[in-house]
């Protein structure tokens, strides 16, 4: 793969003391990583949490709490499709970027899901995603400007539970408990989780599509996605970041940041996950994972884009991701900008 584009002159990221990386004072809040601007007027913020790992692993950049543990949401989805790998089911380009998907529910989407559920002698009945609509709001209103309804199919999980299923059938391990944490196959991502992340899983909750969902601090998920990027060739990690990597509007969707990233920056791994969390390595190690403590998506493009250019990464991606405007009688009069 090319190497990432960098800047002469990069933005610098604020340099933290050593003792940074502990996190804050019990009690004290995170900091502000976002503000919402309205004519001129800082009329709300965006506390969370960030880190960045050095190409050596090490930490470059800690704000907030980076050693407490976290839902990742679906910046887990790797560890789970490197765990589907792990199983013996053989998945590769566009099927193995789906099971790491949050997909947009676009047709190509969809019609890939029906394809994988037949290739493996699966029915859609068999999902037990949760009924739901098109991830991307564009496609949530022509589907149900045609009359559908919600579905399990439909739901941006259903690729990655399609090979879950897979993996269970081909091992002849139970298919109506899949979800069940103590699954065989759940077992593995567990593991997956564990081995990637460096560090044991403090909680085990379920994820909004039923799947078990493992905890991991930010700096275990920034160094998660650095192992993957790194693996050996042929590993279980790198297929999957490889897939990802080389189809990545299977991963998320035509008019996604995710998708728009690994397209323009060569090596990239990036992925969002519900509740405002954010994971992405470069090719060269380097690596970074936050949260918004108050879950809003709204303020992730903005927040990656300033760390990106700290990084001095240097593309017009940045400004495509980093601009969320605000309307008012439907002009814009604001943005929400990085805080940083």
């Amino acid at each position: 793969m090319t190497s990432t584009k960098t800047s002469s002159s990069p933005t610098p990221i604020p340099k933290q003391p050593s003792s940074a990386a502990a996190g804050p004072a019990a009690g004290e809040p995170s900091p502000v990583l976002a503000e919402v601007v309205r004519s001129g007027f800082v009329e709300g913020r965006h506390r969370g949490s960030l880190v960045v790992l050095a190409a050596d692993g090490s930490v470059e950049l800690a704000m907030g709490d980076v050693a407490a543990p976290v839902f990742p949401r679906s910046t887990n989805k790797p560890m789970q499709a490197a765990a589907i790998l792990r199983a013996g089911l053989d998945l590769s380009g566009e099927r193995l970027a789906l099971a790491a998907a949050s997909h947009s529910g676009e047709r190509f989407h969809l019609d890939l899901v029906r394809t994988m559920l037949t290739e493996h002698g699966l029915a859609p009945e068999q999902l037990q995603t949760p009924p739901d609509l098109p991830l991307d709001p564009e496609e949530a209103e022509h589907y149900l400007a045609a009359g559908r309804v919600r579905d399990p199919l439909t739901m941006n999980c259903s690729g990655k539970h399609t090979a879950m299923l897979a993996a269970c059938a081909r091992n002849g391990w139970s298919l109506e408990t899949y979800l069940a944490a103590d699954h065989p196959l759940q077992q593995l991502v567990l593991e997956d989780v564990r081995t990637a992340g460096g560090e044991e899983v403090a909680h085990i909750g379920t994820d909004g599509c039923g799947a078990p969902l493992m905890s991991l601090s930010l700096t275990g998920l920034a160094r998660a996605y650095r192992h993957f990027v790194l693996a050996a060739p042929g590993t279980p990690e790198r297929r999957v970041a490889d897939a990802m990597r080389a189809h990545p509007e299977y991963v998320a969707g035509t008019r996604r940041p995710d998708t728009w990233l690994m397209r323009a920056l060569p090596g990239t791994l990036s992925k969002m996950g519900a509740e405002a969390v954010q994971a992405l390595a470069l090719p060269d190690g380097r690596a970074l994972a936050f949260k918004i403590d108050d879950g809003a998506t709204r303020t992730l493009g903005p927040v990656l884009a300033r760390v990106l250019r700290g990084l001095g990464i240097d593309d017009p991606v940045l400004a495509r991701i980093e601009d969320v405007p605000l309307h008012g009688g439907g002009s814009r009069v604001g943005e929400i900008r990085a805080a940083f």
